[in-house]
């Protein structure tokens, strides 16, 4: 499903120039604006998911203003010295053109959760909701030129093409470093944590092991062998011990007979549940408790 970018803003004074140019790649979109602006122009614009703002060119002897709040001053936005802006998700922003008769910006926005499978990791949540207002970077606006002129190109290159000089971009303002390399065929730590905490929430019904390659973008065979290096234990191995944690839990309390404790976590009787809790614990549930209530 393409990326659909959810922004919302109130604006006056600008009239678009030969229509939004708009490319869609993988969980992300960019959008190329060339923009006539009245004596005076500005908005209010808050968008859903973060976003970058970038200054290619601009007309006229005023400069746009950027502010935080309606009644505030505000700080200039150059073409030369301060081009570039990220936005998080949900930050509201005004923006005043006076004494501006043209400007063209290119504005990506991108799906963060998206990214974060792509890119095996997930991004830094502080590094998402930070932040990063006028400011410079050559390679940025390097990589910003080369982004617009495929939007505009009347024969598109391959999608990777486009795909991939924006990946670089937002890899770039973000500062997503390189991880550390880890153990060959484990999990990384993003895939193992949306692995067990999907089995810990869903550990009382039959989870296909489908349903947490899925998660984490493997195919079954390489998610089951990469789990079993990471955890010492089988998927399987790991639903049963998440089970037996919640038994144990309802062991503690003289509340619930062993019959019903059973039923509760997902047996098929009382003889099966104390097969496998004196198989992974070593003793019966029955004995368990009373050692626990000594």
């Amino acid at each position: 499903m393409t990326f659909q970018p959810r922004m919302q803003n109130r604006i006056e004074g600008f009239s678009v120039m030969g229509g939004l140019k708009r490319r869609y790649w993988n969980g992300m979109t960019a959008d190329l604006w060339d923009v006539e602006c009245a004596a005076y122009a500005g908005g209010h614009y808050v968008a859903r998911d973060p976003r970058l703002f970038i200054l290619l060119d601009q007309r006229g002897h005023g400069r746009p203003l950027v502010k935080l709040s309606p009644k505030s001053r505000g700080a200039p936005q150059d073409s030369n010295q301060s081009p570039i802006s990220y936005i998080p998700a949900g930050m509201d922003l005004w923006m005043d053109f006076a004494d501006v008769q043209y400007v063209r910006h290119l504005d990506i926005h991108f799906d963060a959760d998206i990214l974060g499978r792509r890119l095996m990791e997930e991004i830094d949540p502080k590094k998402l909701k930070d932040p990063q207002l006028l400011f410079s970077d050559q390679r940025v606006m390097a990589l910003a030129g080369l982004i617009a002129a495929e939007i505009c190109n009347p024969e598109p290159l391959h999608d990777l093409y486009g795909d991939g000089l924006t990946l670089a971009l937002l890899i770039d303002v973000l500062k997503m470093v390189k991880t550390p390399p880890r153990r060959r065929g484990t999990l990384a730590i993003s895939q193992l944590q949306r692995a067990t905490d999907f089995i810990t929430a869903n550990c009382m019904r039959n989870i296909r092991l489908q349903e947490l390659a899925d998660l984490t973008g493997l195919s079954p065979s390489h998610f089951s062998h990469s789990f079993k290096a990471s955890t010492g234990m089988a998927p399987h191995d790991w639903q049963m011990n998440a089970r037996l944690e919640r038994a144990k839990d309802l062991l503690v309390s003289d509340a619930y007979p062993l019959t019903e404790i059973a039923a509760e976590t997902g047996f098929s009787d009382q003889a099966h549940f104390t097969k496998v809790f004196r198989k992974h614990i070593g003793t019966t549930p029955a004995r368990w408790r009373k050692a626990k209530q000594e």
